[in-house]
C-alpha cells in the first residue's frame, strides 16, 4: 500500500518516528561536540562532564519526546487496529506531531512558556487520538 494511501495516523507516527531520529542524533552530535569524541566512542565509565547550553537543551528535549512518544504510538496503533480512526483522530495526530516538530527548536533556542504551551498541543492531539478509543 503508498504511503499516502495508509492512515493519517500511521503517516504521523512514521514521521514521528523520524523526528525521534533526528532529534536523537541531533542530541548525540551536540553531545559529542561538547564531551568528545574519544569519550564518546569509550566505555563512558564514571561520571560525564555535564551538558551545557544548546547541547543540553538538546538532550532534554529528546528525552521528553520518549515521554511522550510511547503514548502517541499507542493511542495511533489501538485506534488504527480498532478502526476508530476519524477526522478528531486523524488530527490529533497531527499535531501531536507538528507540535513536537515545532517543540524542538523552541527547546533549542530556550524559549520559555510558547514551549510549553507547544508541549501542552502536543498531549492535546495525543488525547484527541485516545478519545477515539473512549
Amino acid at each position: 500500500m503508498p504511503f499516502d494511501m495508509l492512515p493519517v495516523e500511521i503517516r504521523m507516527l512514521a514521521w514521528s518516528i523520524l523526528l525521534g531520529l533526528v532529534q536523537l542524533f541531533a542530541a548525540a552530535a551536540a553531545m559529542t561536540r561538547q564531551r568528545g569524541l574519544r569519550w564518546n566512542a569509550g566505555p563512558r565509565d564514571g561520571e560525564p562532564p555535564p551538558l551545557r547550553g544548546v547541547g543540553a537543551r538538546l538532550d532534554r528535549a529528546w528525552r521528553n519526546f520518549l515521554e511522550t512518544f510511547g503514548f502517541f504510538a499507542a493511542a495511533v496503533l489501538a485506534v488504527v487496529a480498532t478502526g476508530r480512526g476519524d477526522a478528531t483522530t486523524a488530527l490529533g495526530a497531527q499535531l501531536y506531531f507538528w507540535a513536537r516538530v515545532a517543540y524542538v527548536p523552541l527547546y533549542a533556542s530556550g524559549v520559555p512558556y510558547l514551549r510549553s504551551l507547544v508541549w501542552a498541543v502536543s498531549v492535546a492531539g495525543i488525547l484527541m487520538v485516545l478519545r477515539g478509543l473512549l
